[in-house]
């Protein structure tokens, strides 16, 4: 049962020991002031879910982007940043920090909250 509670909920990950991402790594540009990257699998029904409330997100807020990664076809990144399960989502900085991290379905206002450590 603890693992439902987490589940969907934002963590400070110490920026991932200053790991970034860039647009080698997600096949996109980043956003100019923050990107939202979605790990997800093709059967993963919360992963629709979590599609939605991050192109929401992106869209309400100037300069954030949304990039969605199959898990699957991107093996080597996702055992590179210890993704466990889908959706995960990561938020970068504009520089592609990753100042945080959530695994789960979240909640549009956890995902705007988490914005304000990137912007």
């Amino acid at each position: 049962m603890p693992h439902r509670r987490r589940s969907g909920r934002t963590r400070v990950h110490g920026r991932d020991d200053g790991r970034r991402l860039g647009a080698a790594e997600l096949g996109q540009r980043l956003g100019e002031r923050a990107t939202l990257v979605q790990f997800s699998s093709a059967f993963c029904a919360p992963c629709r879910a979590t599609r939605r409330v991050l192109t929401e997100v992106a869209r309400m807020v100037p300069g954030v982007a949304h990039v969605e990664i199959d898990a699957e076809q991107r093996l080597e990144l996702v055992r590179a940043l210890g993704i466990l399960k889908t959706p995960t989502v990561l938020v970068l900085d504009a520089d592609g920090r990753i100042v945080r991290r959530a695994a789960g379905q979240p909640r549009t206002a956890d995902v705007i909250a988490a914005l304000g450590d990137a912007l």
